[in-house]
């Protein structure tokens, strides 16, 4: 870590910034380095998901009112519960996609992000950040940004993997995987299309793909640029 170990000396907090698309890996490849550097580590798409989650709850998702609604949602979000199952399903990722194209939302939204920072910059020597504008808008001096990205039908069967579901005869399988690809082509298409911080990665953002290496493989690769080996 002599690298690594170097750069804590010189700063104050070491910031790690991560995006990506859904399923790529980006959110294990996070919690997989926090644990192995003691860092802090926040996935920020899951505070859209709380917002949306809470639309849902109160009924509140009319296109018409939903971004004032979101925002005031937001405003009194508080960074706890973050990994309740309800805000991993398929409804509440389709709506945290929609409302995050509001840029009300995201500055209100990057403010708590920013908030988390400094909260425990005292507390841990590093901190990583997943989600989809990290190294281009919240983290933009990060010293480390990786961008990670994948096809879209690997990214799906990796989604259908999860949802760990064995008694599916092979057709309704692929009619599944076929809804699943389609909603994450036009979850891509929002979230990059957006004019307020669309997906891209960051110019100095190490691209990498992880179609065919395994979530090991892609943390070995991150550990040795980081590590500097």
């Amino acid at each position: 870590f002599i690298l690594l170990k170097l750069l804590i000396v010189r700063f104050q907090m070491i910031e790690i910034a991560i995006d990506g698309t859904a399923a790529s890996g980006k959110g294990t490849l996070a919690k997989k380095l926090a644990d192995k550097y003691g860092f802090v580590h926040l996935d920020t798409g899951l505070l859209y998901r709380k917002v949306a989650n809470e639309l849902l709850i109160q009924n509140k998702s009319d296109p018409k009112n939903v971004e004032t609604f979101s925002c005031k949602i937001a405003r009194n979000l508080e960074l706890v519960n973050l990994n309740k199952e309800e805000l991993r399903s398929e409804e509440t990722a389709s709506l945290a996609s929609l409302i995050a194209t509001s840029p009300k939302l995201r500055d209100i939204l990057n403010f708590k992000q920013k908030e988390f920072l400094l909260k425990n910059k005292k507390k841990f020597s590093g901190c990583i950040l997943d989600g989809r504008d990290i190294g281009t808008k919240i983290l933009p001096n990060a010293n480390f940004k990786f961008f990670i990205d994948a096809s879209v039908e690997i990214r799906a069967k990796r989604r259908l993997l999860e949802k760990n579901i064995s008694f599916l005869h092979e057709n309704d399988e692929k009619c599944m995987l076929q809804a699943l690809i389609k909603k994450m082509i036009d979850r891509d298409r929002l979230d990059s299309n957006r004019t307020t911080a669309p997906l891209s990665p960051a110019n100095d953002a190490y691209v990498i793909d992880t179609s065919l290496i395994s979530a090991e493989q892609l943390f070995e690769k991150v550990t040795k640029i980081i590590e500097g080996k």
